[in-house]
């Protein structure tokens, strides 16, 4: 089921017990990223903050040579009175596996990785009949899917343009003490190539500088900065707009790590197996979803940069303050009464934790695509995803680990994967316990260890450089006669005999254990 707009999905997380409504008067600043993170971190529910109260946003100013030392930026509150802000709060959202289950209108997220296998390996038709038999599930899969272009839609219920434009007006969160200001956390930033047209939708953090300007966070690797330089070197203007809200479908094709080619809008619509309704931005050409809550439509010169940060990030460290493009704001749309979608980032395990597990989870497919050999796969939350992988393989030769690392290194944002540790194929990889034990059971670190590097986060404070850092590769797989070196019979993990466990089993309700 496709939802109408976020309000409809809060709607049903309310109908199943998943939304706790908060009436009391909670700060942006700070206050709603204590409440939220104590309940992400005990596995609670949604929550919709109805009543967020605190100072207007242009009165809090940031010290900006202790941000521009890379020092923690000192709030200068206002001693005007807290006003109330006039949009509600949605955060935690996707916070769990049953809210990312239901964010994309499915029981289990498992079930589109297995539509996913299902397109990208068709089992060839055994004759006319069977192909017939095939052809409606293939046309349900496909049907509706492209993006459909209306007139008009609830995202410009309300059209602000000029003077008229104050983002100071929305509850925008300060998550942490040393952050730079308040931060757009849940944005959809839509761009297009300058050189093909192809739209681009991403997920930056926005900085809020003032009522109509903000901080673009496009990092180096980003498709947002390849277009805004691209753009650059035309000499032109790169239009963006920014969207809150809609089907978190949209939300989460953002995320997504999209083979080329591939429309995020599109695969939204794959996701909600109905096509996303888009309308013409009021200021700029770009086409925005027309369910959105907020767009902030406007326009980033390439040439422009301004300091942006702190920011208390996703690996549980600020990243610090570093020149970012400015996003020049010409208009505001939004619905009537609409609600502001955000969510909070730090030391995991965070609402983002669950969103990448649906990435890990729905994309296994497309990386089995080009790794065939791989069996499963973890990215586990508490190492922020990039840093480690856990991977099973169907190991067939010499050395076949090791070419495995190489090829995760090699795949998008899997290649950001500081550590990699490939095990059999009968190891689960989802089972810490299992895990540390093939490691130390299997691994013999002076020989079993690959070196590389390569690109890494930008984010990543720990890395030698920038962007660029090392890589290990760890082989926890058993070790084939002469493989690297090993020259001994490699010995059999202990297993009980099937027939003994039978037995066992038929006896065990009497056993009393």
């Amino acid at each position: 089921m496709a939802y109408r707009d976020f309000q409809h999905f809060l709607d049903v997380l309310s109908e199943k017990g998943e939304l706790k409504r908060i009436s009391e008067p909670v700060s942006p600043t700070l206050e709603i990223t204590e409440i939220a993170d104590r309940v992400m971190k005990k596995n609670g529910p949604a929550l919709l903050f109805d009543n967020p109260v605190g100072i207007p946003h242009r009165l809090t100013t940031p010290d900006p040579m202790s941000a521009v030392m890379g020092h923690p930026s000192i709030h200068k509150p206002s001693q005007e009175k807290p006003v109330k802000f006039d949009f509600p709060v949605a955060i935690n959202t996707m916070g769990s596996r049953k809210r990312m289950s239901l964010a994309l209108s499915c029981d289990d997220f498992e079930e589109h990785a297995q539509r996913i296998g299902a397109l990208l390996k068709p089992e060839i038709p055994k004759g006319p009949v069977e192909a017939l038999k095939k052809l409606p599930w293939l046309l349900s899969e496909l049907k509706g899917v492209p993006p459909k272009t209306v007139s008009s839609g609830i995202s410009q219920e309300i059209v602000m343009q000029g003077n008229d434009v104050d983002l100071t007006k929305l509850p925008v969160l300060t998550c942490w003490p040393e952050d730079g200001g308040p931060f757009v956390t849940l944005p959809l930033v839509f761009t297009h190539d300058p050189n093909t047209g192809k739209r681009n939708v991403g997920m930056y953090r926005v900085q809020l500088y003032d009522r109509n300007t903000c901080g673009m966070h496009w990092q180096m690797h980003k498709t947002g900065m390849r277009q805004m330089e691209d753009a650059g070197d035309r000499g032109k203007n790169l239009e963006v707009c920014v969207v809150l809200g809609g089907d978190p479908a949209i939300t989460f094709s953002a995320i997504s790590p999209l083979p080329p080619g591939i429309d995020e809008m599109l695969f939204a619509g794959f996701l909600r197996r109905e096509s996303v309704r888009m309308v013409k931005a009021k200021t700029n050409d770009i086409l925005v979803p027309a369910e959105a809550e907020i767009v902030i439509e406007g326009y980033v010169d390439p040439s422009e940069r301004r300091l942006e940060g702190p920011f208390g990030d996703h690996t549980g460290y600020y990243s610090l303050a570093d020149p970012f493009p400015v996003l020049h704001v010409t208009a505001v749309t939004m619905r009537q009464k609409a609600v502001y979608p955000a969510t909070i980032v730090g030391i995991p395990p965070m609402e983002d934790g669950w969103m990448g597990k649906a990435v890990e989870r729905i994309f296994l497919p497309m990386i089995q695509l080009t790794v065939p050999e791989l069996v499963d796969m973890n990215l586990p939350v508490e190492s922020c995803f990039h840093n480690v992988a856990f991977v099973s393989i169907k190991k067939k030769y010499p050395g076949h680990a090791y070419k495995v690392m190489n090829a995760i290194w090699g795949l998008g944002g899997l290649s950001f994967t500081k550590f990699v540790y490939i095990f059999d194929e009968d190891c689960d990889v989802q089972n810490l316990d299992e895990v540390l034990f093939r490691i130390g059971a299997n691994c013999d670190p002076g020989r079993d260890t690959l070196h590389s590097k390569g690109p890494v986060d930008q984010l990543d404070h720990a890395s030698q450089s920038m962007g660029f850092g090392g890589k290990l590769g760890f082989d926890c797989t058993h070790k084939l006669p002469g493989e690297n070196g090993f020259d001994r019979h490699y010995p059999k993990l202990i297993k009980m005999s099937d027939d003994v466990k039978s037995k066992i089993d038929g006896m065990w309700d009497r056993l009393g254990l």
